[in-house]
C-alpha cells in the first residue's frame, strides 16, 4: 500500500471518527456503571461496523466492476457529491453554531436518553447513526473509492479495511484506552473535562473539518473533470 493511500484512508477515517455524538456517548458510558465493559463494547460495535461498511462497499463496487481511475465518471462524480455533502454540513454546523451561542448544542441535551437504554439497543442505534448520515455515507463510499482505485489484491483490501477502522476509532479508543490503563480516579475528572469541552466545542470543529474536505474533494473532482 501506498503512503498516499495510507493517509488518504487515514484522513477520511478521522473525519468519520470525529463524530461529537458518538465521542460524547462514549464518555457519558466511561463516567457511568461498569465503564470497561459498555465503553469496551460501544467501540468494538463502531469497529465492526466500519470495516462492515467498507466491506459491502468494495463488493459491490468489484461485483459492478466500477471504474475508479481519476477521471472516471464514477469517481469525478462521487468526489463532487461528497464536497457538497460536506459543504453543506459544514455551512450548516457554523451557521447552528453562532445562532446557539454560548448554550450548549442541542443534541446534547438527548445522550442522557441514549445512555439509559439497554446496552443491545444502544449499540444498534450507534452503528445505524455510523452509517446513516449523507456525509459519512459519501465519505466511506470515498474510502472505498481509494481501494478500489488502488487495485489491491483481497488481502492487502482487508489489511487497508482493518487500518482504516482503527483509525476511524482512534478518537473513541483513546478515552477508553486512558481509563484503563490510568485508572478512573485519575481519569474520571479529565474525562468530565472533556465532555464539558466537547459539547462546547464540537459543532465547530465538525463545520471547520467538513469545509476543509469538501474543498480538498472538490478540487479532486475538479482535477477528474479536467482528465476526462
Amino acid at each position: 500500500m501506498s503512503t498516499n493511500l495510507l493517509g488518504e484512508l487515514s484522513a477520511f477515517g478521522l473525519a468519520i471518527g470525529f463524530s461529537p455524538l458518538h465521542i460524547g456517548l462514549l464518555l457519558l458510558l466511561l463516567l457511568g456503571p461498569k465503564p470497561l465493559l459498555r465503553g469496551g463494547l460501544f467501540v468494538a460495535a463502531w469497529l465492526v461496523t466500519a470495516a462492515l461498511a467498507i466491506t459491502l462497499l468494495l463488493t459491490v463496487g468489484h461485483s459492478l466492476l466500477l471504474s475508479m481511475d481519476k477521471g472516471s465518471d464514477h469517481l469525478t462524480g462521487l468526489d463532487l457529491l461528497a464536497a457538497g455533502a460536506l459543504l453543506g454540513l459544514g455551512v450548516k454546523e457554523l451557521l447552528n453554531k453562532n445562532e446557539e451561542g454560548a448554550g450548549p448544542p442541542g443534541w446534547t441535551r438527548r445522550l442522557d436518553q441514549f445512555c439509559a437504554l439497554p446496552l443491545p439497543l444502544l449499540l444498534a442505534i450507534s452503528a445505524g447513526l455510523q452509517v446513516a448520515s449523507p456525509d459519512d455515507l459519501f465519505l466511506f463510499a470515498k474510502s472505498a473509492s481509494s481501494l478500489l482505485s488502488a487495485g489491491l489484491g483481497r488481502g492487502q483490501e482487508l489489511l487497508a479495511t482493518g487500518v482504516f477502522s482503527l483509525v476511524s476509532a482512534s478518537l473513541l479508543l483513546l478515552p477508553l484506552l486512558a481509563l484503563l490503563l490510568a485508572g478512573p480516579e485519575r481519569m474520571l475528572p479529565l474525562l468530565e473535562r472533556g465532555k464539558q469541552w466537547l459539547f462546547a466545542k464540537g459543532d465547530l470543529l465538525v463545520g471547520l473539518v467538513s469545509v476543509a474536505l469538501a474543498v480538498y474533494l472538490g478540487w479532486q473532482g475538479i482535477e477528474g473533470l479536467r482528465l476526462a
